[in-house]
């Protein structure tokens, strides 16, 4: 596993290093050791599959709190996703920053979400799925999100228009400072 830092304080992608031969190739995809000599702590309680069935799909931005707050590691197993990432941690010199990677079923990348952080992401191709392990299981009393247009962090998303949110998505209130805390 190759772990490369983003410029978000503790999160990482984390790209496979292959070893090939004329029948294709060979990579570990997870391996606690090495999470671990990196600082990631590689404890794993859940692990879930989100489909899109269109492009323009977005789930998200969703965190956790409290005893409920959880990493992810996000992989794209078909099609095409763009994830982002926000720092939510008061005491992080990446505070109210975000990340954006395209991960993709042929880029095989995967994206490290620490505690403390906001996550979503837009489907760039019909039928994208992706699959992530969650270090702690769903509490819905501990669930909180930010609108995917939240003016507070004016994130690029690579498609505006169409997209194709829940209801719950659609309506997070304004990012509050106040009342986010971990």
């Amino acid at each position: 596993m190759i772990i490369s830092p983003t410029p978000l304080r503790d999160a990482a992608i984390i790209d496979l290093e292959k070893r090939e031969d004329e029948r294709g190739f060979f990579a570990r995809a997870w391996c606690r050791q090495e999470l671990e000599a990196a600082g990631i702590d590689s404890r794993v309680v859940q692990a879930n599959i989100g489909f899109c069935r269109e492009r323009g799909t977005l789930r998200g931005l969703h965190y956790q709190t409290g005893p409920a707050a959880e990493q992810k590691w996000i992989r794209c197993i078909r099609g095409a996703v763009y994830d982002v990432i926000i720092d939510l941690r008061r005491e992080s010199p990446s505070y109210r920053q975000w990340y954006g990677a395209e991960l993709t079923a042929d880029n095989r990348r995967m994206l490290y979400v620490p505690k403390g952080f906001a996550h979503g992401y837009l489907s760039l191709e019909d039928n994208a799925e992706v699959y992530y392990l969650v270090s702690d299981v769903y509490s819905p009393g501990h669930e909180g999100g930010i609108r995917w247009d939240d003016p507070a962090f004016s994130i690029d998303w690579p498609i505006r228009n169409g997209l194709i949110l829940s209801d719950k998505d659609r309506v997070w209130p304004d990012f509050d400072a106040d009342t986010t805390t971990f």
